[in-house]
Order: structure tokens, then C-alpha cells, then sequence
């Protein structure tokens, strides 16, 4: 699954295009490189986001092309956050 795409299911960033830009920004990395919106996802990848003042470390538990709102939280492990 791409990353962008991804980050919308797993309810991490509320829309695709949001997740996009943030990708083409360079604020989205996988395994300590910047990645691209079209990099495939895969389980155990350890992702790091910046939106503004706010880091996100997590890593991927599980990929699912479609998940409900609650189970949404288990497609990924919060590993740290600021």
C-alpha cells in the first residue's frame, strides 16, 4: 500500500492529499529516510512525522486496504511522540 495512502486509512492524517504534501514536504520518513508519498508500506517500517511542532514515531503492525474507525489503531504501534 503507499505510504500516503496508508497514513489516510490508518487515520494517522484526516485526508489523502494532506498526506501527499506532507510526503512532498519531506516532514514524512521511513526507516530514518525521507519518503515519498509512492514508497509501498511495509509491516514493521518505522515511519517519523512532523506536523509542526508535533513528532509522531510509529511503526506498522498491520496493513488493510479498509478498516473501520475503531480498529483503525491497530495498523500501527505508537513508538514515541512529541
Amino acid at each position: 500500500m503507499r505510504l500516503d495512502k496508508y497514513l489516510k486509512v490508518a487515520r494517522i492524517i484526516k485526508r489523502r492529499t494532506i498526506a501527499n504534501e506532507a510526503c512532498d514536504a519531506g516532514k514524512v520518513e521511513v526507516n530514518g529516510n525521507r519518503a515519498r508519498a509512492s514508497y509501498e508500506v511495509k509491516v514493521g517500517d518505522k515511519i517519523c512525522i512532523r506536523l509542526g511542532e508535533r513528532i509522531l514515531n510509529l511503526e506498522v503492525v498491520n496493513i488493510s486496504e479498509h478498516v473501520k474507525k475503531e480498529e483503525a489503531i491497530n495498523m500501527y504501534k505508537i513508538i514515541g511522540q512529541n
